[in-house]
């Protein structure tokens, strides 16, 4: 058994290919189910490597406290890898989120405070004062502030997602498709596949409610977990070769469609991802491949408008 226990479970996620929601004679899409890390979510890939990276560097001692804003993905890895580690956890959270993720969060041992949304909308605004929030209650003695907007360390920890999936398709891949949020995932799995071929082609997806990355205005955003509602600060557009925009109405039909027609339980960020590959998919034409992300599971999303009614 290894010495890191449950971090262990990280990472070696499968990747599997869609067939019922692409067209006959299309392009192959294949997603890698990211939700079966020990949390459900990508995220918990960041947070070990984030952890890792501020007890290397001696800025979280033993006995610390790791404090953080987020949407409650990044929040429950964090509050999973603490709980591993021993570290306690401050997480800055808002009732824009879903009560599934406020809860796995206190199961895990964390201390949440909201700061509210007034019309249950991700905005600019409220992403600001959340970040703010985090950076005074960081000021605490024995506290460490992730602030995963601004972590590089976060970055490498999906890079060994870029080397799985190159793995995984037998270098057998023509682009990668995924959405933006803090664009970590994006840009580490993006590095790791550049290192093997840098012809694979990256296509970025954000809400097109609040399409920053490509110009567009702020707005509220109902896609948890990206499009924060301006340009994250460690954003490399040169990586990119394409910003494909989706709307979350979009995003929340394709993830019924996943779960239903796919038997892939999938979260709106995942339906967003896949309305996207299916546009470059169109575009590449049906000798291309294309690797997605399901991001994170459809269990976190029972209480809200994705789930809420299905089936009622």
């Amino acid at each position: 058994m290894s010495s890191l226990g449950a971090l262990a479970g990280i990472g070696d996620t499968p990747l599997v290919e869609l067939c019922s929601v692409v067209p006959p004679n299309g392009a192959r899409i294949l997603a890698k189910l990211e939700w079966a890390n020990p949390t459900g979510s990508m995220k918990d890939r960041m947070a070990r490597a984030a952890i890792e990276g501020a007890v290397r560097d001696g800025l979280l001692k033993p006995g610390g406290t790791v404090v953080e804003y987020t949407a409650g993905s990044t929040g429950i890895s964090l509050a999973f890898v603490c709980a591993v580690l021993g570290f306690n956890l401050h997480i800055v959270f808002s009732n824009a989120f879903s009560q599934e993720k406020r809860r796995t969060m206190l199961a895990f041992g964390a201390t949440v405070e909201d700061i509210q949304s007034d019309s249950g909308a991700i905005t600019e605004s409220l992403v600001n004062a959340m970040v703010a929030r985090a950076a005074e209650v960081s000021s605490e003695p024995g506290a460490w502030w992730c602030d995963q907007l601004n972590n590089r360390d976060a970055i490498t920890g999906y890079v060994p997602m870029g080397e799985e999936i190159w793995a995984q398709s037998h270098g057998r891949i023509d682009a990668f498709v995924h959405a933006v949020g803090t664009a970590h995932s994006l840009h580490g799995v993006t590095r790791a596949l550049h290192a093997h071929d840098p012809s694979i082609r990256i296509y970025a997806v954000e809400p097109s409610e609040s399409a920053v990355l490509s110009g567009g205005p702020s707005g509220p955003n109902r896609i948890e977990g990206i499009g924060i509602g301006f340009v994250p600060p460690l954003w490399e557009p040169d990586e990119v070769d394409d910003i494909l925009t989706v709307s979350a109405d979009e995003a929340m039909r394709m993830a019924r469609r996943l779960t239903q027609e796919e038997g892939l339980f999938a979260g709106t960020s995942s339906g967003a991802n896949v309305v996207a590959a299916l546009r470059v998919a169109e575009r590449l034409g049906p000798d291309a491949r294309i690797v997605t992300i399901m991001c994170d599971s459809g269990l976190r999303y029972l209480s809200t408008e994705l789930y809420r009614s299905v089936g009622g």
